[in-house]
């Protein structure tokens, strides 16, 4: 049984993605710089948090694999204690701005990075 059709599935991987990439690129010139013509997903002004927890760990397991070179598998757990930690962290005002802009701001990008320490999982150089 399908669950997403595969436009979906993909539109919540760039979403993903585009979250992780922006969270731990803290030490570029900003993410809009590497986002030029990115647009959010509009699903995600009303995603659940639950939702948003399922976007952040997908993009963790797909970004960690890469970097890893490991199955996206073997990364469910650590990447489950990334998204938990991560958006459990954010206050109000930081998940708004994810949720308008598709990616995490300066102070969320820095708990994403906490995150990343704190569930043993390397940072994207």
């Amino acid at each position: 049984m399908r669950l997403l059709s595969p436009r979906t599935g993909r539109l919540l991987l760039a979403a993903g993605l585009v979250s992780l990439m922006a969270a731990c690129n803290a030490n570029k010139s900003g993410p809009t710089a590497e986002l030029a013509g990115y647009t959010p997903d509009p699903a995600l002004k009303t995603a659940s948090t639950g939702n948003l927890t399922g976007r952040v760990r997908h993009a963790c397991t797909v970004t960690q694999a890469r970097l890893q070179s490991v199955s996206e598998v073997s990364l469910a757990r650590p990447c489950g204690c990334y998204a938990q930690r991560t958006l459990s962290s954010l206050d109000q005002g930081e998940l708004d701005a994810y949720r308008t802009n598709g990616y995490f701001n300066d102070s969320a990008r820095a708990k994403a990075l906490n995150a990343l320490d704190s569930c043993k999982l390397p940072r994207p150089a």
